[in-house]
């Protein structure tokens, strides 16, 4: 009878055991990966481009969930409370995370945003439809400069890399034009192909998924963007402006140094991969590679550039 007990009480812990090991392998197999935004934007597109090269590199699956408000400050807030232990990962954007805390109380600081690695931008462009008189930017210029505040342009939200361009673009071209912030590219987008207004503040990935229907004047890279050869840069035209959107990936502070290394490596090694790296340029992304021992200098180099022309353009004080 006791040798049945104990064979009985053996059996049970043997399957509490294999329960515990098969939530744990679950756990240890996926990881969370949180985009602070809705569905369907350009930082949805990356992470879903990541998330099979990760499978296929290190055997585990990037879940992706979603955590919008605010233009991403609810994540962002959100991040430091929850577990560093390498199983959850935020998805960060520049400028917001150095413009939001800057403006108001959003429940995080940039420095407390414990970013590992930045591995794209979506480069600013400005986009006019197929058939806009505009076949330069000379000749959008040119018609601002004739009709002050007379150009309209949408962009995506305000004081975001859109508006901080569009800011510095009129300065650097002596010229007036106005803005028109719209809740996201899609929306801003769907405002330049309905014509309700004059040009678009966008991104290269808005030539990418437009295609013909309309036509980049300009891209702020340093060099011509590999799917847009004919576009000329800003720098080329004269205008020394290089930047967009930055996307990058952050843990809570709460993680080590080994596993901040860790993950940095990872998505060091995703970047590295030719056919990731195609399928962004096919996307209209630009590749960048700041790792997390790059990114202290990085981080000091653009937010000094954006609270910079932020302030003079009167978006914090």
């Amino acid at each position: 009878m006791l040798i049945k007990k104990i064979a009985k009480h053996t059996a049970m812990l043997t399957m509490a055991a294999a329960v515990s090991m098969s939530a744990s392998s679950t756990y240890a197999d996926s990881v969370n990966y949180i985009i602070p935004f809705g569905p369907g934007g350009e930082s949805d597109i990356s992470a879903r481009i990541q998330q099979s090269f990760y499978k296929e590199k290190f055997g585990d699956d990037l879940v992706i969930s979603y955590k919008p408000g605010g233009g991403g400050a609810a994540g962002w807030a959100s991040l430091n409370g929850l577990n560093g232990d390498g199983q959850t990962i935020m998805g960060v954007n520049l400028p917001h995370i150095v413009i939001k805390p800057a403006q108001k109380d959003v429940g995080f600081t940039t420095d407390g945003i414990h970013t590992f690695y930045m591995f794209h931008y979506t480069p600013d462009a400005i986009v006019v439809v197929a058939d806009s008189p505009y076949q330069t930017l000379q000749d959008l210029i040119d018609d601002a400069k004739s009709k002050p505040g007379g150009v309209v342009m949408s962009g995506s939200g305000k004081a975001s890399a859109n508006n901080l361009a569009q800011i510095k673009f009129d300065k650097m071209a002596d010229i007036n034009t106005t803005y028109v912030s719209f809740k996201g590219t899609g929306a801003s987008t769907a405002a330049l192909l309905g014509e309700q207004v004059t040009a678009q503040w966008g991104y290269t990935s808005v030539g990418a998924k437009q295609g013909s229907a309309v036509r980049m004047l300009a891209v702020a890279m340093e060099d011509r963007h590999p799917l847009f050869p004919n576009v000329p840069t800003f720098k080329e035209l004269g205008y020394d402006m290089v930047g967009g959107a930055y996307r990058g990936i952050a843990l809570p502070s709460s993680a080590s140094a080994e596993t901040v290394t860790t993950w940095s490596n990872r998505i060091g090694e995703i970047n590295a991969d030719p056919a990731f790296r195609q399928k962004m340029l096919n996307g209209g992304f630009a590749l960048l590679d700041i790792d997390a021992s790059q990114m202290a200098e990085f981080m000091k180099e653009r937010s000094t550039e954006y609270l910079m022309d932020a302030r003079a353009a009167g978006l914090i004080k």
